[in-house]
């Protein structure tokens, strides 16, 4: 019986190592219709690379995210810049002098914004409060972060920007003295050397500043502790698993317990506030719509913050903090004209230059304690 020709030539081949050596070709499948030449592109790639080639649907839209962390980078310094600008503007130049008003109504919109972000838009999941404990130690958050807005809004009535920059730089001073006294914590000798230039760029600074002013001074003095000591008690209340919360949940439950707090202080320092406002807003309708974008940029610092955090790392923020005070310092010489000296801007220099320095002495300190600390284990194993 014969057998079939195809079956014949596979029996035959494979009984022939000779031909078992042959190359064998593949020819690629036909593409289909809509990758031919000539046709639209995937609905996958992105719209940007119509326009501009470089941000291609190739390793997964790198080019496209570039672009998105791009974008918040600089959302970021407008939003950070903006609000700084605006405050000035608002209690020093326009005369709405009320910076603690002015922070109770940056706290209402930083609810109304946060809980139509997460409740809303899901920007974030929605983390609860798990307990009255929990909540009493955001209540105690709360409490210093008004102190620190409060006391950061009023230096700009007396301060020019590019001095209450310059003074906000000795924030990483403030948070080594109370992570020693809080929680007795110790960093290295790199690291405490790494503050003296801070100390004493600050002090150039202020010996050297036209428009010093003693209280502006002690309260902007104030605020950079405050804005330290939130972020060292932080770290103590909120360390358990089931109370950490994202930056952004807990703006939303800590910016309506602010403004609770403000209200009785503002209505008791600055008087009948809300007639005020409204017979100033009826002079000049314009004070209403400052005030809103006021307290949109407001919150667009915390959403950016957040942002910035999650696009890259802290460590990118924390660099990017100090670029931000360098640029917020021109710009507002440029805008306000505040006079500036060679002896001031050199006193600054060093703050920025020591910030940095504590920066890296910082990183290295915790990447030495790690290796120091992995090593037992690989040892051991």
């Amino acid at each position: 019986m014969v057998e079939p020709h195809g079956k014949t030539w596979t029996t035959r081949r494979g009984s022939n190592p000779r031909l078992e050596s042959d190359p064998v070709i593949d020819i690629p499948p036909t593409p289909p219709g809509d990758a031919r030449p000539g046709n639209k592109l995937p609905a996958t790639t992105p719209f940007l690379s119509l326009f501009f080639p470089f941000f291609s649907s190739g390793s997964d839209g790198l080019g496209y995210a570039n672009l998105t962390t791009a974008f918040i980078i600089g959302a970021w310094y407008f939003s950070n810049i903006g609000v700084l600008l605006l405050n000035k503007y608002l209690l020093s130049i326009y005369g709405y002098r009320y910076p603690i008003f002015l922070t109770m109504i940056h706290m209402v919109s930083c609810s109304l914004y946060s809980l139509a972000a997460i409740r809303w838009l899901r920007l974030v999941p929605l983390q609860s409060v798990s307990s009255r404990k929990q909540l009493f130690k955001i209540a105690a958050l709360s409490g210093i972060f008004c102190f620190s807005v409060v006391c950061g809004n009023t230096s700009l009535r007396y301060l020019p920007i590019s001095f209450n920059q310059a003074v906000g730089a000795t924030t990483p001073f403030f948070t080594a003295i109370f992570s020693l006294l809080i929680t007795c914590q110790r960093e290295s000798g790199a690291v405490y050397l790494a503050l003296l230039p801070v100390v004493l760029g600050i002090v150039v600074a202020s010996n050297s500043e036209p428009l010093f002013h003693l209280f502006g001074f002690l309260v902007c003095i104030g605020s950079t502790a405050g804005r330290a000591l939130k972020s060292v008690v932080q770290g103590i209340l909120l360390t358990s698993e089931g109370e950490k919360l994202n930056s952004m949940n807990l703006l939303m439950y800590m910016s309506p317990i602010a403004a609770v707090m403000l209200l009785p202080v503002t209505l008791w320092m600055e008087g009948n506030i809300a007639g005020t406002t409204a017979a100033m807003a009826a002079e000049d309708p314009r004070l209403l719509f400052f005030l809103f974008v006021n307290a949109t940029v407001a919150y667009l610092v915390n959403l950016t913050n957040f942002l910035v955090t999650k696009h890259t790392s802290a460590l990118t923020l924390q660099v990017l903090g100090n670029a931000k005070a360098a640029v917020a310092a021109v710009v507002s010489v440029l805008i306000f004209r505040n006079p500036v000296t060679v002896m001031g801007m050199t006193g600054f220099g060093i703050t920025i230059f020591g910030v940095v320095l504590y920066s890296e002495a910082k990183k290295r300190s915790k990447s030495s304690s790690s290796a120091s600390s992995s090593s037992p284990n690989s040892s051991s194993s």
